[in-house]
């Protein structure tokens, strides 16, 4: 049996960088841009607010570029203030390494299972219990789990794996050590990228 799990962002993941005025270090946004030309030169900064203070910082997107290099799409998006691009950019290593900072997904995403048998009489697309995957596999039988990812969230697979079947961490871990979950990509660190496991009663 087969069946897919997806990693779904739910809203932008708070910025980790110190403020420098209450020494907070984490900052907020809801995706604001400030854009900024001078002559045939722009900037453009992603805003964020200090989840303590309020103070604003800007997190440099583009610095002194032509505006003849923007792509007109960009610029509309910009101007726009589309979260699309503020996520986007987010998850951009290049505009996380030059403005030094890290991403906290905490209660930033959820997880979307979809079974390989239909919901149950009354349950919504979507709103199985995910205990009923693992429950419903018969005894001897494998499950096969896709896990995609719909942004690049860094999560530990055993949380997601827990949380999927409806299991405690400490049931993975066991079966871990059993042998019963598989997967050619080490389980017990954190990912971010696709990857596949199989589950053995």
């Amino acid at each position: 049996m087969q069946t897919t799990w997806v990693v779904v962002p739910t809203c932008l993941p708070e910025i980790l960088r110190r403020c420098h005025v209450c020494a907070s270090e984490r900052f907020r946004t809801s995706g604001k841009f400030r854009v900024n030309a001078n002559h045939k030169l722009l900037d453009a900064w992603l805003l964020a607010l200090c989840a303590d203070c309020g103070e604003t910082t800007k997190l440099t997107v583009l610095e002194r570029v032509n505006v003849r290099s923007i792509r007109p799409e960009l610029l509309d998006r910009l101007h726009g203030n589309d979260p699309g691009l503020a996520a986007e950019l987010l998850q951009d290593p290049p505009v996380r390494r030059r403005n030094r900072i890290a991403l906290d997904w905490r209660d930033a995403w959820r997880l979307e299972t979809s079974g390989p048998t239909p919901p149950a009489a009354g349950d919504g697309p979507g709103e199985r219990a995910p205990a009923d995957e693992a429950a419903a596999l018969p005894e001897g039988e494998t499950l096969e789990v896709s896990v995609r990812f719909a942004a690049r969230i860094p999560v530990r697979p055993v949380r997601l794996i827990a949380d999927g079947f409806g299991l405690s961490r400490a049931e993975v871990g066991r079966l871990l050590a059993e042998g019963n979950l598989v997967s050619t990509v080490r389980l017990s660190g954190k990912l971010s990228a696709n990857f596949t496991f199989t589950f053995k009663r």
